[in-house]
C-alpha cells in the first residue's frame, strides 16, 4: 500500500502576545491535535513554521502552525506543500470565522477566503481555495466595532468556554478527516 501524507495547518499568529486571542484559533486547534498524538511543535526555520510529523500506519501526518503571522500564512504554506510533496487535497486548513457564532465549527472541502487575511495570502500563494477546511466560529464584532481589534483580542469568560469545547470538537473533526475524509468529517461536525 501506498504512503500517504496528509498536511494539517492551524492558522494563528506566533508569540505571547497573540496566544489565546480570538485569530489563533487554528494555533489552538493544532495543539490539541499535538497533545492528542503525544507530539511536540518545533520550530522549522526554513519552512516558517512550527511543525511536528506523526506516523499513523501507512499515513505521515504533518501538523504545522505557521510562524510567519497570519497575512502571509500563504508563505509557510507553499513551502510545506513543496518540501513533502503534499497534494492540495490532501492539506486541511484549520482557522477562525468571524462569520460563524462563537463555538461553532464548520468543515468544507473549499470555499473562497471571504474576508480572511491568513485565507486570502494562501489563495494567492496557491493560486486557488480547493482544499478542505475547518472553520472555527468567533462571532462578529460588535456592530461599528474595529475588526483587526476584535481578531486579536481575547474572548469573554463565556465566549471561551464555547471556544474551548469548538478547540477539541475541531482537533476531533480533523482526527476524522484523517482516517476516513471530507465528507465524513463534514457529517461529523456539521451535522
Amino acid at each position: 500500500m501506498e504512503k500517504k501524507t496528509l498536511l494539517i495547518i492551524g492558522l494563528g499568529n506566533p508569540g505571547d502576545k497573540y496566544a489565546h486571542t480570538r485569530h489563533n484559533a487554528g494555533f489552538e486547534v493544532v495543539d490539541r491535535l499535538a497533545d492528542s498524538f503525544g507530539v511536540r511543535l518545533r520550530k522549522k526555520l526554513l519552512l516558517q513554521g512550527q511543525t511536528a510529523e506523526i506516523t499513523d500506519g501507512n499515513t505521515k501526518i504533518i501538523l504545522c502552525e505557521p510562524l510567519t503571522f497570519m497575512n502571509r500564512s500563504g508563505e509557510c504554506v507553499r513551502k510545506l506543500l513543496n518540501r513533502f510533496r503534499v497534494p492540495e487535497e490532501n492539506l486541511l486548513l484549520i482557522y477562525d470565522d468571524i462569520d460563524l457564532p462563537p463555538g461553532k465549527v464548520r468543515v468544507r472541502p473549499n470555499g473562497g477566503p471571504g474576508t480572511h487575511n491568513g485565507m486570502r495570502s494562501i489563495a494567492e500563494q496557491l493560486g486557488n481555495t480547493a482544499f478542505p477546511r475547518i472553520r472555527v466560529g468567533i462571532g462578529d464584532r460588535p456592530a461599528g466595532g474595529d475588526l483587526a481589534a476584535w481578531v486579536l483580542g481575547h474572548p469573554a469568560p463565556e465566549d471561551r468556554e464555547k471556544l474551548e469545547a469548538a478547540f477539541d470538537r475541531a482537533a476531533k473533526c480533523a482526527k476524522v478527516w484523517i482516517t476516513d475524509g471530507i465528507e465524513k468529517a463534514m457529517q461529523h461536525v456539521n451535522a
